[in-house]
């Protein structure tokens, strides 16, 4: 890879069976790392997690007219079936990855997974709209501790360059691949009753949470840190009411009291949290990282490719499901291909990452998403047709998400070392979530009125699609600027 904030070579220092798959840092590591079987198996068991994530938020987001139906759920009240797992996910993630550093990231995932269990248990058998709400709740919040927890083990499991790269590739296969299939199990499952889509991903958890306390290594807590209770209270309930504000905004108005004085608290909780780190002996996250530009592109990047393509998607459900009346099995096939184009093309990002480094690639991913964006707009008018203008588009942001998602972790965790790879991971995972809650909040308010279009009318749709375009656009910008400053010619 060709930006490194630091450089660790690997090697394996200890000969107990869990030694196959650590990789403690040091100087004299060879090149190579052999790909075990074990080795083979933590990655499917990190893989899986990831795939089953994205399994279950599909899955539940078309099975919410059925909820609503047989609950008697107001559309508020569906909308925080979505926005509670949203809630919990986004505060907690970044607390997520540093708790995973300190308590050791084995325990906190395999605990983490078995609340996820439970949670989807529940779900699928409760009778109250309430109750069902409180579990997506308590889903987010193990989702917050699984999702950054299963990167970090995956980048200090795989030496850093082309093992790391390629381990990388393979994850994000699973992410597009469990979203996409969602979409379409999720249209036949609720067929036959939507607590199938609570109870399906229970069975899949436990074979992980079995096959992830036999293989993953036992790890040691991180030496420093740990006793920051000032920021660990600050930083949670600073971040969980700033995404509450973030995905209640639509309804109460950006301009409400409610809303004007929850931002205010949060952002006062979140400077509070930053003037404790600054001053405390161990902080529970060193804000140095904050300072490494690689790291903070690639957090920015994050923000651009979450918040502009999942909001993309929400415009093309609304506008496919509640304008044309498509079935949510004919949605989601719809959608499908540029799940498809991620499923099977980034396996080869790794190799391209190992060739062109990540700068090269995120850029490209930039690009391709912008030109997605540009097309539609260019050919959609009030009515866009399928072939000529949706189906193209999705195929260039298959594309850019292709290319952007495996390189964006990975500049997010170059050359960061163990005992904080839990803090990079917790901290583009949130730079992503928040994002595209912000970006979605604004894209709802935007095309508010768009359901009520006639006669397949995307008119409605047309300022949300500006605003992903400009989200996208923003984000290519800061990539190139810095690559081409490295390459303007030097005067003598």
């Amino acid at each position: 890879m060709h930006v490194h904030v630091m450089s660790y070579a690997v090697t394996i220092t200890d000969t107990s069976p869990a030694s196959a798959v650590r990789a403690p840092a040091t100087e004299s590591a060879p090149a190579q790392q052999a790909w075990t079987p074990r080795l083979w198996g933590v990655l499917a068991v990190l893989c899986g997690v990831l795939f089953l994530d994205g399994l279950d938020v599909s899955m539940v987001g078309v099975a919410l007219p059925s909820i609503g139906t047989e609950l008697g759920l107001s559309t508020t009240s569906l909308q925080w079936i979505v926005n509670g797992y949203v809630l919990g996910y986004g505060g907690l993630l970044l607390l997520g990855g540093r708790t995973a550093d300190l308590l050791g990231r084995r325990k906190v995932f395999l605990t983490a997974l078995a609340v996820f269990a439970v949670a989807s248990l529940i779900g699928g058998l409760v009778n109250d709209g309430s109750l069902l709400i409180a579990t997506r709740f308590i889903k987010g919040l193990a989702a917050a501790f699984t999702a950054p927890t299963a990167l970090s083990i995956l980048t200090t499991t795989f030496h850093e360059g082309p093992a790391r790269n390629r381990a990388l590739s393979v994850f994000s296969v699973f992410g597009a691949s469990g979203y996409s299939s969602g979409l379409i199990l999720g249209g036949l499952l609720t067929g036959l009753g939507w607590r199938w889509t609570f109870l399906t991903p229970v069975p899949l958890a436990i074979i992980a949470l079995i096959v992830g306390y036999v293989l993953i290594p036992r790890d040691k807590p991180a030496v420093g840190g740990g006793h920051d209770l000032v920021g660990a209270v600050t930083l949670t309930s600073g971040m969980l009411l700033a995404v509450y504000t973030v995905v209640s905004a639509p309804d109460r108005g950006w301009l409400a009291p409610v809303t004007l004085g929850s931002v205010a608290v949060a952002a006062a909780l979140l400077g509070a949290f930053f003037v404790t780190e600054s001053k405390v002996r161990h902080p529970l996250i060193r804000l140095g990282i904050l300072r490494i530009g690689s790291i903070v592109r690639a957090n920015l990047s994050i923000v651009a490719l979450f918040g502009s393509y999942l909001s993309f998607q929400f415009m093309m459900t609304l506008y496919l499901q509640d304008v044309l009346h498509w079935s949510p099995l004919k949605m989601a096939m719809a959608l499908l291909p540029a799940g498809l184009i991620v499923a099977f093309g980034s396996p080869f990002v790794g190799r391209l990452i190992d060739r062109y480094g990540t700068p090269r690639l995120i850029i490209s991913s930039m690009t391709s998403l912008s030109l997605g964006y540009a097309w539609f707009l260019a050919t959609a008018g009030n009515t866009p047709n399928y072939v000529v203008t949706i189906l193209p588009t999705m195929l260039l942001l298959g594309g850019g998400f292709a290319f952007g998602f495996s390189s964006i972790m990975a500049q997010a965790t170059d050359g960061i070392e163990d005992s904080e790879q839990g803090l990079a991971s917790g901290l583009v995972q949130t730079s992503g979530q928040v994002g595209a809650a912000l970006v979605l909040a604004v894209v709802t308010a935007l095309v508010a009125g768009g359901t009520s279009s006639a006669g397949g009318d995307f008119a409605e749709f047309h300022p949300g699609v500006n605003l992903v375009s400009a989200v996208a656009v923003v984000g290519l910008a800061l990539n190139l600027v810095p690559l081409l400053r490295r390459y303007r010619p030097k005067h003598v």
